[in-house]
């Protein structure tokens, strides 16, 4: 650790608890929490700040039972902060803090480092994401 100190969660449980995927795009932003069949979207572009989504997040996912969050965001992301701002989306992504505004733990990544995470299945892989925008990941022995 670097002299800083990990925030604690009391609320939360240790147990099995949902976990929420959050993948953010240039057309939509589509949830899905542990164990839901269900995509969620909600439609996002030019407009879309940090502070918007979280409000449209708060009202879709009332009553689900999650306790951390992992984030795809489709700019260039260091040690979970957003470094630039996205080029399809509003402002006031660098420096938001994910964490303080979902209340518990947040795992930020680039949106095509977690897509190809999740199909990822070992050794090499070459993962070219396109929506809105083009990502690219190489993965090599589970590391980007």
């Amino acid at each position: 650790m670097t002299g800083k100190t990990r925030p604690t969660f009391p609320h939360l449980k240790t147990g099995p608890f949902d976990i929420l995927v959050v993948d953010i795009g240039g057309t939509n932003v589509k949830l899905r929490a542990t164990g839901q069949k269900k995509l969620v979207k909600i439609p996002s572009g030019a407009s879309m700040s940090p502070s918007k989504m979280m409000i449209a997040i708060r009202r879709k996912i009332a009553g689900w039972n999650v306790q951390a969050v992992s984030i795809g965001v489709p700019a260039l992301v260091l040690h979970g902060r957003v470094l630039h701002e996205p080029r399809n989306l509003g402002k006031g992504w660098v420096g938001f803090d994910f964490g303080k505004a979902f209340g518990l733990p947040v795992k930020v990544i680039n949106d095509a480092a977690m897509q190809a995470l999740g199909s990822y299945l070992g050794g090499r892989m070459l993962f070219l994401g396109l929506g809105t925008g083009l990502g690219s990941v190489f993965v090599v022995d589970g590391r980007l």
